[in-house]
């Protein structure tokens, strides 16, 4: 009874040595399994993950080969990824195995089942894929499914090839836990590449956007210029070639060249270009109906590009062709031209449009005024045309009226011989004092019309600048009141009262005082003309830092606001403002108005008190030559 007592001790202590052991041997691979997971986990790159993963499971378990196999989801191909084996056996990595091959398996392995071979030998109904393994010498094996969120990834698989194994429950267990760590790391790292596709596609999305913006800040700085250019010319052709050289220098291509239209002719003339590389085709004359297609878009306001193989360009050329087109109608074109398969871009298409409707719009205004410019020499043709007219109307008037006034003096010596004889025959006064007005009739009326035609010889000569400046020094009080004192009869007929205020700070005037003094004449006379009886007439002169300013100044009638600035026209009279009927032909203030362009001075009409008129004459100090 003692020995059985003994004999069941020691199988006790043996037990529980066995269970401490084991117990020591699960806690040591639990503690290197942890190890491995942590090594697992440690890294976010794929390809280092597995090759850790079967190095370390290698190791741990003591085998012969560990693979891990990926399966495309869609064709099924299953394809070892990674792999650890001994020296002395065959490398199966980078094996792909067909469908038919795994195809037996998988849905199984999806599903997370695991398959334990300890012998493959033994199997009583060899599968394809067990004869696989046989094929490469694979007596043992245990595979596990990589699964992770429902997706099936992959297997991680063991191979004993030196012989049958007897796969022990914790091996799998502890296989199965790796499968697991493995699975998460496949997933973060899957997650990882994703997150880094991302910000490389974000990068990269920023990066083109940023040249696309860059780019169309290039070209809105390309427009601009070119706009400024092109808006500032009058002159076609330098608008044309601004627009060609700009384009094909900023754009970097091999040219550019543009066309304008004959449309009734239906041709259209390459008249500008730029090119490095490509042959020169200014001023070719190209028919339209040669290539109708593309002229009818091109007529219609519509874009166009295709790709051309033209032998003597050595290759393909792409072209891109825009109209110069407004609301009128089509001007011309522009042609973009470069060697590549490539097509123009968006922006570039863009760009060629807007520079082809800046052009349409500067074109359009320099041929208007290019017609404006012609209608002017047109009218400066009918105007010297009436110039000479008038000069030869004038002088041909002039001598028929000099002998009329000749006439009319021999009839004045005439009628006063003839005073006697009406004493002698008696007859009435009355018929004497008819004679003596009709004589003053014809004597004033002759003198009116010598008057005008003087006045437009002398505006025609002061338009043509042929008259001389005779510089002399004038005292202002003198010489004003010698210009006043023809007007003394005729200002106590009409009881006007005429007063000269000369500042005493007034310096003399180097001047040309024959203009000067007809200047005044004719302001006077007007004055004279113009004020009512009993009304004063004002001279006034002072100087004023660089110029003299002398004043006519009449009381008693004013010119309206809004006929101020058309009195100095020519042939110009203010309608209704002639109560006392003197008439007048409107070439008076006209002609003072020219003269004193002449000798460097002005006149206006100036704001005065109501019911008065002032006329102010300013001439430089310093004499004009």
């Amino acid at each position: 009874m003692e020995s059985q007592a003994n004999e069941a001790l020691l199988q006790e202590i043996a037990q529980r040595q066995h269970l401490i052991a084991e117990l020591g041997q699960q806690t040591e691979r639990e503690r290197l399994m942890s190890a491995i997971a942590l090594r697992i986990s440690a890294s976010l790159n794929l390809e280092e993950i597995l090759n850790t993963t079967v190095t370390e499971v290698r190791q741990f378990l003591n085998c012969d080969r560990v693979l891990v196999y990926q399966v495309e989801p869609k064709s099924e191909i299953t394809t070892v990824v990674a792999e650890s084996t001994q020296p002395n056996y065959t490398s199966l990595l980078d094996t792909k195995i067909a469908p038919p091959l795994f195809g037996e398996r998988l849905l199984e392995y999806s599903q997370g089942n695991i398959r334990v071979l300890n012998d493959i030998e033994q199997q009583e109904s060899p599968t394809a894929i067990n004869q696989f393994l046989h094929q490469v010498l694979v007596k043992a094996s245990l595979t596990v499914p990589l699964l992770y969120g429902g997706k099936f990834w992959g297997l991680l698989a063991i191979h004993q090839c030196s012989g049958p194994r007897q796969w022990q429950q914790l091996e799998i267990e502890l296989l199965k836990q790796l499968a697991t760590q493995l699975s998460i790391a496949i997933q973060q790292s899957e997650l990882y590449q994703q997150v880094v596709e991302l910000n490389t596609n974000l990068e990269n999305q920023v990066k083109e956007r940023t040249k696309e913006l860059q780019q169309s800040l290039d070209y809105e700085a390309i427009l601009k210029r070119i706009s400024d250019d092109v808006r500032d010319s009058l002159d076609e052709n330098h608008i044309l070639q601004v627009a060609v050289w700009e384009l094909a220098v900023a754009l970097n291509i091999d040219g550019c060249d543009s066309a304008l239209y004959n449309t009734s002719q239906a041709i259209a003339t390459i008249s500008y270009e730029y090119t490095t590389s490509l042959p020169t085709a200014q001023g070719k004359v190209i028919k339209m109906t040669d290539f109708q297609d593309g002229y009818n878009q091109l007529l219609q306001g519509q874009y166009f590009q295709f790709c051309q193989l033209v032998p003597s360009w050595k290759g393909k050329v792409a072209m891109l062709a825009c109209p110069i087109f407004d609301d009128r109608g089509a001007l011309g074109d522009l042609w973009l031209f470069k060697h590549q398969e490539q097509a123009f871009s968006d922006l570039e298409i863009r760009l060629l449009q807007q520079v082809a409707n800046q052009c349409a719009i500067a074109m359009r205004q320099a041929r208007l005024y290019q017609a404006s410019q012609v209608q002017v020499q047109e009218l400066e043709k009918l105007n010297n045309l009436k110039d000479d007219f008038l000069s030869t109307v004038s002088h041909e008037l002039r001598t028929p009226l000099a002998n009329m006034k000749m006439a009319i003096q021999m009839l004045g010596i005439s009628l006063n011989r003839s005073q006697e004889l009406f004493a002698e025959l008696r007859k009435p006064p009355n018929e004497q004092n008819k004679v003596a007005r009709y004589y003053q009739i014809l004597q004033n009326e002759c003198e009116r019309e010598l008057n005008l035609i003087d006045d437009l010889l002398d505006l025609q000569q002061m338009y043509a600048g042929v008259q001389p400046i005779l510089l002399t020094s004038i005292n202002l009080q003198t010489w004003l009141s010698e210009i006043a004192e023809p007007f003394s009869q005729r200002l106590k007929s009409q009881q006007h009262q005429l007063t000269i205020e000369v500042a005493e700070t007034v310096p003399n005037l180097i001047i040309d005082s024959a203009s000067l003094g007809r200047v005044f004449t004719e302001l006077l006379n007007n004055a004279c003309k113009y004020t009512p009886p009993g009304e004063k007439i004002v001279v006034k002169a002072v100087n004023c830092q660089e110029v003299m300013q002398i004043s006519v100044l009449n009381f008693g009638v004013e010119i309206p606001n809004n006929e101020r600035q058309q009195v100095f026209e020519r042939f110009y009279r203010i309608p209704n403002s002639d109560p006392w009927k003197h008439g007048g032909t409107g070439l008076g203030l006209a002609l003072v108005k020219q003269i004193l362009s002449r000798i460097g001075g002005t006149i206006v009409v100036a704001h005065s008190d109501r019911n008065q008129t002032c006329f102010m004459v300013e001439l430089p100090l310093t004499p004009v030559l």
